[in-house]
């Protein structure tokens, strides 16, 4: 296989970057490939791309209905979707300088486009707000999961920041309402091995071993039935502290993965899952900076202070 060479940047369509696909082999009409690797599209719609210049090659030369598809070349398109849900809850920016964009993201809204939304993502979003072309995430959080979340505004100091979580040396606060449990001695370390459920990949399951998650848990506020809790992750596996509480009897309120997956159906507004990530801390890697970012949102109860 030939190393392929970029030689443009594809240009953001409504903050939506284009997409890519390799064609290994290169006989017929680039339009007949396209056809056969996404039967899910119709013929006339990507013949309606490539007239609106939609369809291009690496070079940035736009593909019409007649371009040959050529072996070991890369060809660049722009995803379409039919209108996609709003989702009334909104990004509030709370710091930026040349590295970094730090935001306070709502509950319901995806990080970057992946299945039904493209436009309804914080990366689309902050995207057209800030005209940050390379903006891109250094660290994942839920859908389902609001508060800060740190993004990087170019790729050239991106790799620093996003070796701080791989290194662990981030300090995460999040807050939960939860059941209340007052059989545990608090703060509650909880450690254990995740892995992926094989049945079921966006899901994750503890399982016997070495562990490799490690989470303390302190109640902070009783309020009946149900209490305010802090959470403090010390590593960053998948569904880490939802899967934690839930494991000890306490599952985060409107939790609809744990214990026990709920439907595939559409997110209810009125009930988010009552998990925020409050506060990040740490030493700017490039700066020396001691950074402290707090989310202004609150969950069902007000933390004491």
């Amino acid at each position: 296989m030939s190393k392929i060479t970029q030689k443009f940047k594809p240009p953001l369509k409504n903050g939506i970057a284009a997409s890519r696909i390799y064609l290994s082999q290169g006989n017929g009409l680039l339009l007949d490939f396209l056809c056969a690797h996404f039967p899910h599209i119709d013929r006339t719609q990507w013949q309606n791309r490539m007239s609106a210049g939609e369809v291009f090659n690496a070079a940035g030369t736009p593909q019409h209905a007649n371009s040959p598809g050529i072996a070991h070349s890369e060809v660049f398109y722009y995803r379409e979707l039919p209108a996609e849900r709003h989702i009334p809850f909104y990004e509030r920016i709370l710091y930026q300088d040349a590295h970094l964009l730090v935001v306070d993201k709502p509950h319901f809204l995806p990080v970057t486009p992946a299945g039904d939304y493209l436009q309804e993502t914080l990366l689309t979003r902050l995207r057209n707000h800030t005209g940050i072309v390379d903006l891109s995430p250094i660290h994942r959080l839920d859908k389902d999961t609001a508060g800060v979340m740190l993004f990087s505004t170019q790729a050239a100091s991106r790799a620093v920041y996003q070796d701080l979580f791989r290194q662990n040396t981030v300090h995460k606060t999040y807050l939960a309402v939860a059941p209340t449990n007052l059989n545990l001695a608090y703060p509650h370390q909880r450690s254990s091995r995740i892995i992926e459920r094989p049945e079921q990949f966006f899901l994750t399951m503890e399982t016997h071993g070495s562990p490799n998650s490690h989470s303390t848990i302190t109640l902070l506020a009783q309020h009946g039935a149900h209490s305010l809790y802090q959470l403090e992750p010390r590593t960053g596996k998948k569904h880490q502290l939802r899967l934690h509480m839930s494991a000890l009897g306490m599952p985060i309120l409107n939790d609809v993965f744990y214990p026990t997956a709920a439907p595939v159906q559409a997110a209810d507004f009125s009930k988010p899952l009552q998990l925020l990530a409050h506060k990040l801390a740490f030493t700017d890697p490039i700066s020396g900076a001691c950074h402290q970012f707090i989310s202004e949102q609150a969950l069902m109860y007000t933390p004491p202070k």
